[in-house]
């Protein structure tokens, strides 16, 4: 990932950390907050995560509604997120060095890379925005957040797939090919259930249909989901590399 100026003694090592365990501990932060939010609203919260504008019958929480609406689910999405978002930081920067380490003649290509860290540092930016202003607290500033937090994370998306593209024919490894095709695959499930959930929405508000608003809270969990799954596939990009900590030899300043 980072070329080091010299070789490392395992001895020296104070923290040795292979990349496919940060990667699970990472993604398990929102995936746990996001189920504990989920499952404890139907449980203990429901007639109060589950209310309506127009009052008819929803059986399934917002996204808004379960992790923002009510304690502790608040404070444990909070935590979630707040542990997650320096390690999402620096994915972003592997993933901006990996970019800028693949060989690519089109003349556009490092450009893109720039653009592509930058969405990943504005999504990750939103995402804390939303998290920590509720949709109780500030409706217009959530809902903004979240707003742009969608074309950030899309456009992170597709530009990562157009990245890999480029450079399709320096993909040698299994582990990169199995990586591009998840991709490709998860960015066209996430973008195919945020349309169709935009759409049940508005469904909902002009309409107001009982168990309409079930089908978007339902559509907002494949979101998110299928957004953690996405970055979950940095597991297979970096699956030989590690992160290390370690001292510095005496005779050697940098």
């Amino acid at each position: 990932m980072f070329q080091l100026p010299m070789p490392l003694d395992r001895d020296q090592s104070l923290i040795r950390i292979r990349f496919t365990s940060f990667a699970v501990g990472t993604i398990c932060c929102p995936l746990f907050g996001f189920l504990f939010c989920v499952v404890w609203s139907l449980f203990f919260n429901f007639t109060e995560t589950t209310a309506t504008h127009c009052g008819v019958p929803n059986y399934l929480p917002s996204i808004s509604a379960a992790i923002g609406g009510e304690t502790p689910q608040r404070y444990v999405w909070r935590i979630a997120i707040g542990l997650h978002s320096a390690p999402r930081l620096l994915v972003a920067i592997l993933y901006w060095k990996y970019y800028l380490g693949n060989p690519c003649a089109h003349h556009w290509y490092r450009t893109l890379c720039h653009i592509n860290f930058t969405l990943t540092v504005m999504e990750n930016s939103c995402l804390i925005i939303l998290t920590y202003v509720s949709s109780t607290e500030n409706f217009e500033v959530h809902e903004l957040a979240f707003i742009f937090f969608m074309v950030w994370s899309l456009s992170h998306m597709f530009l990562t797939c157009r990245l890999w593209c480029m450079t399709q024919k320096n993909t040698v490894s299994p582990e990169e090919r199995t990586s591009y095709y998840w991709k490709c695959r998860i960015f066209i499930f996430n973008l195919t259930a945020f349309l169709i959930s935009v759409c049940v929405y508005f469904w909902h508000n002009w309409y107001c249909k009982p168990g309409v608003y079930t089908l978007f809270a339902f559509l907002e969990y494949l979101v998110v989901l299928s957004n953690m799954a996405f970055h979950m596939t940095a597991y297979w990009d970096f699956s030989n590399k590690e992160l290390i900590v370690s001292s510095v030899l005496e005779d050697k300043r940098f």
